[in-house]
């Protein structure tokens, strides 16, 4: 094997070196039968807290496992600040596929909101949060998104941080283009960012309205094809983070 792995696995305990991490059998069942590793491999681990380390194959047992932490590969990163992520529930499929890309994307929140007209299957925020899981430890992100439990968006807007912009992508045509808003954001400072994307059926005018008048948020389009949920989700979070994200670092 190569020195530097290409497993990565996600832990929750503390990572120091000569520490130990256990194991569940989830875990023991990837690297035993689907990725056919052995006792003396290794892998890399990370938390969220401590970075990125590498770790040897201690115990492989069919309740659970055990890994000995070598030595640290990567030091620890605040991701942060990322791009919020707000969008209406759509079908299961879909909800998994904006969680997974969200999460290479580098989004810090994923908070799903019922508007009213969403309509979709009872969204399950355990079930995002190992879709989550799996996506960082592909992309090589060094922890995990906040994955919110679903909120009606008039609850979720009663509590906004009025310092985050929220841009509402506007499928109505009454936005100013995503890619121009962002250049404006990131010419004067990069200030934190959310994202709203609407249910299939697109927001109600009361709710657009009731946006307009709130002092942090911007109303955003994304060209004049009609987007999927799923898609705009993703277009929207790209080009924030090419223009005024980590993209440019």
């Amino acid at each position: 094997m190569s020195d530097i792995p290409k497993i990565r696995l996600y832990v929750e305990a503390r990572l120091a070196a000569d520490a130990g991490a256990p194991l569940d059998a989830e875990q023991v069942h990837y690297l035993k039968n689907v990725m056919r590793r052995e006792i003396g491999d290794s892998v890399l681990l990370f938390n969220g807290e401590d970075g990125e380390w590498m770790a040897e194959i201690a115990a492989l047992e069919r309740r659970g496992g055990r890994l000995h932490v070598r030595a640290q590969t990567r030091p620890h990163m605040d991701e942060s600040a990322g791009p919020w992520l707000l969008f209406a529930p759509v079908k299961r499929q879909q909800n998994d596929l904006i969680a997974q890309k969200a999460t290479e994307l580098g989004a810090a929140v994923i908070w799903p909101v019922i508007t009213q007209h969403t309509n979709a299957d009872r969204l399950r925020a355990d079930r995002m949060h190992t879709i989550a899981r799996e996506a960082a430890e592909q992309c090589g992100r060094l922890g995990l998104p906040e994955i919110r439990e679903p909120s009606p968006l008039g609850a979720a807007l009663e509590a906004w941080p009025e310092e985050r912009t929220l841009l509402v992508m506007d499928e109505t045509g009454g936005g100013t283009q995503i890619a121009e808003v962002a250049g404006q954001i990131s010419a004067n400072g990069a200030s934190p960012i959310a994202i709203l994307i609407g249910p299939e059926g697109g927001f109600a005018k009361v709710e657009l309205d009731a946006l307009a008048n709130l002092a942090f948020v911007r109303r955003a389009g994304l060209g004049q094809r009609i987007l999927r949920a799923e898609t705009a989700a993703i277009a929207a979070l790209a080009c924030i983070q090419a223009i005024a994200g980590d993209w440019r670092r």
